[in-house]
């Protein structure tokens, strides 16, 4: 069994979401806010601003726009990270804000 990351990031399994995707097989990414040390970006930070939102929710709701086959489990330690986790699944991405996440892996 293998664990890589995948996040907006961290997309080693790119190549797997959507066969998987195809067959109605769940993705569940490892880490999808970075792990241990959380997702940092100027460009995650720059939309997340622009849409009145914070770079976890926008790293989420980018995951959750990705493909309708992924489901997340983020752990959480706080009732103020669970909120936060919650307004992720509320934002919806723009295609150009979408592009632009894509370009933080590139």
């Amino acid at each position: 069994m293998r664990a890589d990351f995948y996040n907006v990031a961290q997309r080693a399994d790119d190549d797997l979401i959507d066969p998987l995707a195809e067959q109605g097989i769940a993705y569940v990414p490892y880490f999808p806010f970075g792990g241990f040390s959380p997702l940092q970006s100027d460009t995650l930070h720059s939309v997340a601003t622009r849409l009145d939102s914070t770079p976890m929710a926008v790293a989420l709701a980018w995951l959750l726009q990705r493909s309708p086959n992924i489901l997340l489990i983020a752990g959480t330690s706080s009732v103020a990270h669970l909120r936060e986790n919650i307004a992720g699944a509320a934002v919806t991405l723009s295609g150009g804000e979408l592009a632009e996440l894509n370009s933080i892996a590139s």
